[in-house]
This record gives structure tokens, sequence and C-alpha cells, in this order.
């Protein structure tokens, strides 16, 4: 058993310090690996995309698209991946099933604003579901197998209004 004040490191994976600028025998002596005078040879210089004055390329380049900062993040769940939950025993096909019931079981790993489901697969199970959002032909399988859908997602004002 070692002793507190015998412990070290393991054999060559703590490197000693470069000290530089100790004169011409040690080989980082005058400039230091440093070249030579200019801005790169000072200390505190950031260059990261400059071109000397020339217009850097990522300013040069044309801007395209937006980042809506209003966006929902949703989960996406294909019929396929409900189904073998279902067959798997993780999901009761019985009881309700909403975003808890879909994390529980590892449908999906985490919530973020929401879960929109999908019509990929095949729904062969009568399922009661609840979700923040679903595909048009989701809504057609789950009404086709004898289940109920319940969106969350409340529709948009310019629906109401021409509605």
């Amino acid at each position: 058993m070692t002793k507190l004040n015998e412990l070290s490191p393991a054999e060559g994976s703590n490197k000693s310090r470069m000290r530089v600028g100790r004169g011409p025998g040690s080989g980082k002596g005058k400039t230091a690996g440093r070249g030579v005078k200019g801005q790169k040879a000072r200390s505190g210089v950031a260059l990261a995309g400059f071109e000397g004055g020339q217009m850097p390329l990522h300013m040069r380049m044309p801007k395209r698209g937006f980042n809506n900062p209003f966006a929902k993040k949703l989960v996406e769940v294909n019929f396929w991946r409900i189904e073998q939950a279902v067959a798997a025993g993780k999901l009761d096909a019985k009881k309700a099933i909403g975003v808890e019931e879909l994390l529980a079981s590892g449908v999906i790993r985490r919530a973020h604003d929401g879960v929109k489901l999908l019509g990929k697969g095949e729904l062969k199970t009568k399922l009661n579901i609840t979700v923040y959002a679903a595909s048009a032909s989701a809504q057609a399988a789950v009404e086709a197998a004898g289940g109920k859908l319940t969106v969350t997602k409340k529709p948009k004002p310019e629906a109401e209004a021409k509605a």
C-alpha cells in the first residue's frame, strides 16, 4: 500500500515547462522561439480571421437565411418506433400515451419543446395519444386505426381570422 508522501505521477506524464529567453546556450534565447519582430512576436495577439486590412473572407461571403429565435425544437416520433415499443411491452396501448410515457419507455430521449408525431411506418394498434403536433398522414392513420389523437399546439391567429 502506497503512502501519501510516496505518491508521484506516472513516468513521462508530466513534461517540464520550456524556459525561454535564457540565453543562446538554451536554444530558446534571444527571440524565444517567436521568430523576429512584429505583431506576432508580442504578447496579446488576436489575429483570427484578420487578413491584413483586406476584407476577411467570412465578411465577403453572401449572407443567406435566417435563424428564428422563437422556433420550437420538436422531437419527431414515427409510428414504427411507437409500434416497436408497444410490441416490446414498454408502452401500454390501453393507457393514454403522452410525453412522459414516451420518455419513460425510451421512445424519445428528451422532450425539448414538444413531440411531433409523423406517419412513417404502419399503425396496427389503437392508441390514445397526446402530442404537441402531428402530420396530416399521422392524424389520418390514428383515426383509421380507431384511436384518438390530441394535438396541444394552438392554431395560428391568422388561421382563426380567415376561417
